[in-house]
């Protein structure tokens, strides 16, 4: 669900919509979304001091108390 939410997020942000990537890594206690955007969108996801991003964050922590594992966003540049 999370995964889905913030590619769909991602996408509506950025120019180059097709360049965005969001790999999954499981562990026990949490689960971690690694996005990647192309270089001349990471400001746009980030947003001015970093209002974009916390609010994606904001939502995923909603999200992930339905499921009992926590979800952590990551931005790879």
């Amino acid at each position: 669900m999370g995964k889905e939410l913030i590619e769909f997020i991602a996408r509506s942000l950025v120019t180059e919509s097709d360049e965005v990537d969001i790999t999954t890594i499981e562990g026990d206690k949490f689960t971690i979304l690694e996005l990647k955007v192309a270089e001349k969108d990471i400001g746009k996801v980030i947003g001015k001091q970093g209002r974009i991003v916390k609010a994606m964050r904001s939502i995923l922590s909603a999200s992930s108390n339905n499921s009992g594992k926590r979800l952590v966003l990551e931005i790879l540049d």
